[in-house]
């Protein structure tokens, strides 16, 4: 079984998780709506969608509402879908949307009848990296981001 891990370089951040749920299931978590709704984002925050394609070229426009009642607005642009091994991603910074640039690339694979998840994001300088981790808190956030995505796991399976 692969370990978890949490690693930063100087313009990526990469987190892998092993989850007790089947890949199918977590990547379902992943890209259905109505569960990521229930989990995505740091402790504390809640978030809402406004639009969701889950496709090549897809929208996801969804708010992540901070504890402090801070909205975060948000577009992701999915670019790739292969169901249920890999999701990849760009968030973007288009008018009325935190102004932050990444790729991001999931992977989702199969160990044991557990899944080890690996989140990939690349900024598109290390200026912005800095940015996200000194204001917005994102490497810690990232991991509380896992956790909630486990736990939900576990409140599908029980």
């Amino acid at each position: 079984m692969k370990a978890e891990q949490n690693l930063k370089t100087e313009k990526e951040m990469i987190f892998s998780r092993v989850v007790n749920a089947p890949r199918e299931l977590v990547f379902d978590v992943w890209t259905i709506r109505e569960h990521l709704e229930k989990w995505w984002g740091p402790d504390g925050f809640t978030t809402t969608s406004k639009q969701f394609e889950l496709k090549p070229e897809g929208l996801w426009l969804f708010t992540m509402h901070g504890p402090d009642g801070r909205d975060y607005p948000n577009k992701i642009i999915f670019t790739e879908i292969s169901r249920p091994a890999k999701l990849v991603y760009r968030h973007s910074d288009d008018e009325g949307v935190e102004p932050i640039r990444f790729r991001a690339e999931v992977t989702f694979e199969e160990d044991n009848g557990k899944t080890v998840i690996t989140m990939h994001m690349i900024m598109e300088t290390e200026e912005m990296l800095t940015k996200v981790v000194e204001e917005y808190g994102a490497y810690e956030g990232a991991i509380q981001h896992l956790a909630r995505m486990r736990d939900y796991l576990e409140s599908l399976q029980s």
